[in-house]
């Protein structure tokens, strides 16, 4: 005679559960720290550029040949003022200056024209024909808002010199002026903005670098996890659950060595899907202005498959906690330094820190050099190469090693029981 079956437990409730002090730690410390922690990064890198502005790379360029020289007084006075420090002030030619605007080395020019000495002086006799000027070229290729603060700046500067050579004129031409010509000579010069390196309409003002490299980043992040997720449950070491199906697969013995190997292998080749889908949403249906289409496609495929690699390498050594540790390391941490929406010159130091090493600004430089600066070398994309390389090698190095230490140290994984 068989004994009675035990009585069935009777099922927890929510109201029990919720009264359960323990139940709320872990949760509410880890939502709290990451709210708090996602503010201060995100927000301290954005919430004053102005007052962390420092050294901002512009251009000053003097074409001026008149015999008083006014042009070179004025150049070597800008930049001598070394108040506030917020200006990087760099004398070179035209011919400089304008490689550096399409070499995206600076964010803006200050021009003082050819003419101008001869422009000035004619103010104080009748054959005045014209007001001298002043030229402030703008770079939207380095962004809206590093294009926008150098303008800002040159703009002043150029009416701080036309101060001063007021101040000369005034006292030149003296009591007998009229009206009128006091107030011309107050002020003479006219400061003309124009843009020195020209992007397409569809360039989203200097912004579609950063957001094609944040897809690219996000398809790299995104698809690494779902590649891993994916293979955990096919190997029968997660389980798989879609709305009120829950299936759990049969183990397969694997060590976590094979286990990673096969889950790179298969980021290497479903990433060649996705950044071939990211340039087709993003220049053939959207229509973003776009060059040199072989190219961006190299860089785009191997930029993701660096950030899914070191997704499966991170996830391979901290195993559930993985996706947050990436979470950080590819877009917590590597938005704010990025450089692609504020400078790394009007950043915290802590971010100019960060941009060294974080994958999104030295994807970001790559991006921006194909897009917008004829994919030069010197205009970022070489060292975006070099990083892609540095950070393919150490996430496999990474990945692989920690794998190896735990197959030898026998420290399997948890096989799921069968139901």
């Amino acid at each position: 005679m068989s004994a009675p079956a035990a009585p069935a437990a009777p099922e927890a409730t929510a109201a029990t559960l919720l009264r359960r002090p323990q139940i709320w730690v872990v949760p509410t410390i880890l939502t709290a720290l990451l709210a708090l922690l996602l503010s201060l990064l995100y927000m301290g890198g954005i919430v004053n550029p102005n007052g962390h502005l420092r050294d901002l790379p512009i251009a000053l360029v003097d074409d001026d040949t008149g015999r008083q020289d006014l042009g070179g007084r004025i150049t070597a006075a800008i930049a001598s003022d070394t108040a506030g420090g917020k200006a990087d002030w760099r004398v070179m030619t035209r011919a400089q200056a304008e490689d550096q605007l399409d070499s995206g080395k600076v964010y803006g020019a200050l021009v003082v024209p050819a003419g101008f000495s001869e422009a000035v002086t004619a103010l104080t006799t009748s054959g005045a024909t014209r007001r001298p000027t002043m030229l402030v070229l703008t770079n939207p290729g380095k962004g809206s808002l590093g294009s926008s603060l150098a303008s800002q700046i040159s703009t002043k500067a150029a009416h701080s010199a036309s101060q001063s050579v007021g101040r000369q004129l005034t006292q030149a031409a003296g009591a007998q002026a009229s009206p009128t010509t006091k107030v011309l000579l107050a002020d003479p010069v006219d400061v003309v903005t124009q843009v020195g390196h020209p992007l397409g309409a569809h360039s989203g003002l200097g912004l579609s670098a950063f957001y094609y490299t944040l897809l690219l980043v996000l398809a790299g992040f995104m698809g690494g996890n779902v590649i891993s997720n994916g293979v955990d449950t096919a190997l029968g070491y997660a389980d798989n659950e879609i709305g009120p199906w829950h299936t759990r697969r049969r183990t397969v013995p694997i060590n976590r060595t094979q286990t990673l190997l096969l889950k790179m292998v298969m980021t290497a080749g479903i990433t060649l899907v996705s950044s071939a889908l990211v340039m087709l949403a993003c220049i053939t249906i959207l229509g973003m202005d776009a060059s040199h289409l072989p190219l961006l496609w190299i860089y785009s495929y191997c930029a993701a498959l660096a950030v899914g690699l070191g997704v499966q390498a991170i996830n391979a050594a901290f195993g559930g906690i993985g996706q947050l540790v990436s979470m950080f390391v590819f877009i917590v941490l590597g938005l704010p330094s990025s450089g692609a929406t504020v400078p790394l010159d009007a950043v915290p130091a802590f971010y100019r820190f960060l941009s060294y090493f974080e994958p999104m600004r030295q994807l970001s430089d790559g991006v921006r050099a194909i897009l917008y600066f004829d994919a030069r070398g010197d205009a970022g994309l070489a060292r975006s190469w070099i990083m892609i390389g540095i950070g393919i090698v150490l996430a496999l190095l990474f990945g692989f090693a920690m794998t190896t230490y735990y197959d030898r140290k026998g420290l399997k994984r948890l096989t799921p029981q069968p139901v």
